[in-house]
């Protein structure tokens, strides 16, 4: 198990920004993974030695949401960078697609948000196009490029389980749980009968994770030269409709369904409507899938997000017919025991960061402290209520007395911007943090401007965490949003930075500010 005795750290600053919101003048509306070097190269110039990203697991059947992934491994072939792969230049590259799609490229590369629904489709011809151009020009040919494909395809066991998958959703566009009997139930014969008449299209789905494995490699390599690594995201739990859970459902509990408890914002609890995982399994099989996928995220990432980390210790569920409900496990000592398992097991891959946001028992944050593993630390939540001769006060716990195994930030993918979050509050409410030592030359009756908006960033630098992790709108002073939860709507999840990466990286003013603040709170890249 991982002790919290661990050597410290050093001081760094990082951005949290989700891939498909990088913006680029040759963009096919959507940020693909080349993108990603030329943001590092601007992290790295603004001191910035940590570059977050949501989960970039591939999602099916219309979803929008990188929490909905249709599996644990396989990257979303809508992050490839059509223009630096190899196959798709051999096509005829931009020139060759249908005056149709070439216009189509144009108004979702303009667009100022991400069109889904025009985005998936279009790189989705353009794929097939240079999927066709492999084959003809490589496969057919038994070319050192073929012969690479078949080596990765060998050393991923997970590939040939989702490539079956992905055929089968493609070919039947509904919930594998609504597959014919012998295909939901994975009857050997039936599954051989697809796999034999479906060569080319089980082929299409390895050679889309083989070009964008190589696309991702190559641009870590870039961006960690620079000393700035990835940190990404690791979903709670897949969605039901996924090669995972079609593949493991031994490892399920398909007659459940995850949520959250009933606590004072939500008096009913929440249905997530995700599967339940089955503890007993997974302990039988030594956790093999948990330590399967935290291998996978150790190949792409240095640090990862667990999200929703109390649900590693205990999972609230509901029955399907809402007759049940609890936690599983069900007694504390349990519940102690699978999440410092689990996450011991996790961080045997990389470097933990613990979402330890919401309601929490008490037992949460003591137990990552003796893991040695960094919870969240956000401004506006950093209160505590007190009564005082029957008066209700609000202490705020200042950032200079935070722990130093911690993540500094003023709020995460799915809160409002510091900016509209300013702007909302009262000047009686800004007052307790225009009390803060770094804030007090800041007016509480004053709207967010770039002075707010550099104090508080100055305040967050400033604490002791050893992490200080912003989201992108955040150190811009913008307030537009990612995601608003519990709402189901056409413009979360589309979010797109109002400049490109260029753009950014030539606004030299912008990188100085921020470079200046990692300099002064002891967070530049090398220490240096």
């Amino acid at each position: 198990m991982t002790s919290g005795r661990r050597a410290a750290r050093p001081r760094r600053a990082g951005v949290l920004i989700p891939l498909f919101s990088v913006r680029t003048k040759t963009g096919w509306g959507v940020g693909e993974i080349p993108d990603l070097a030329r943001l590092g190269a601007w992290a790295r110039a603004a001191e910035l030695a940590v570059v977050q990203l949501l989960p970039v697991n591939e999602v099916r059947g219309g979803e929008t949401s990188p929490y909905s992934a249709s599996t644990a491994f396989a990257i979303d072939p809508v992050y490839l960078g059509l223009d630096e792969c190899e196959d798709f230049v051999m096509a005829g590259g931009r020139a060759a697609l249908a005056p149709a799609d070439q216009h189509l490229l144009g108004e979702v590369a303009a667009s100022p948000t991400v069109d889904w629904r025009r985005v998936r489709p279009l790189k989705a011809r353009a794929l097939r196009r240079a999927f066709r151009s492999f084959l003809d020009q490589e496969w057919d040919q038994s070319s050192a490029r073929a012969l690479e494909l078949r080596h990765f395809r060998e050393e991923h066991d997970w590939l040939a389980e989702h490539g079956l998958y992905c055929v089968l959703h493609d070919r039947l566009a509904k919930h594998w749980q609504d597959w014919p009997a012998e295909l939901r139930d994975r009857v050997p014969a039936a599954l051989s009968r697809v796999i034999e008449e479906s060569a080319d299209e089980l082929l299409y789905h390895c050679w889309l994770q083989w070009q964008l494995d190589g696309q991702w490699h190559r641009a870590r390599s870039q961006v960690r030269a620079l000393g700035v690594d990835f940190m990404g995201d690791l979903p709670f739990v897949v969605s039901g409709d996924s090669s995972d859970v079609w593949n493991n459902r031994g490892l399920f509990r398909l007659d459940m369904r995850v949520g959250a408890p009933p606590d004072p914002f939500s008096p009913t609890g929440q249905d997530w409507g995700l599967p339940l995982y089955d503890w007993h399994a997974m302990e039988h099989t030594g956790f093999r899938w948990m330590r399967q996928r935290a291998s996978r995220a150790g190949e792409m990432f240095g640090l990862f997000r667990v999200d929703h980390v109390i649900g590693m210790y205990r999972t609230y569920y509901r029955s399907a017919d809402g007759r049940r409900a609890g936690f599983s496990p069900s007694d504390e000592d349990s519940q102690i025991r699978l999440g410092e398992t689990l996450l011991s097991i996790i961080g045997g891959f990389g470097q933990v960061v613990a979402e330890d946001l919401g309601a929490l028992p008490e037992f949460l944050r003591p137990s990552l402290a003796r893991l040695g593993l960094p919870g969240y630390r956000v401004l506006r939540w950093e209160t505590t209520d007190v009564w005082r001769d029957g008066r209700k006060e609000t202490l705020l716990h200042d950032p200079a007395a935070w722990p130093v195994i911690s993540v500094a930030t003023s709020g995460t993918h799915d809160t409002e911007m510091q900016a509209e979050w300013w702007d909302s509050i009262s000047p009686e409410q800004r007052r307790l943090y225009t009390s803060l030592p770094g804030l007090h030359g800041i007016d509480p009756h004053m709207r967010f401007d770039d002075q707010v908006r550099d104090a508080l960033l100055r305040v967050l630098y400033a604490a002791p965490s050893e992490l200080c992790l912003l989201p992108f709108q955040d150190l811009l002073g913008g307030r537009e949003r990612v995601n608003v939860p519990g709402t189901v709507n056409d413009s979360n999840w589309t979010y797109r930075m109002p400049m490109d990466v260029d753009a950014l990286r030539a606004d030299h003013a912008t990188v100085a500010r921020l470079a200046e603040l990692a300099a002064e709170s002891g967070r530049r890249i090398g220490g240096d």
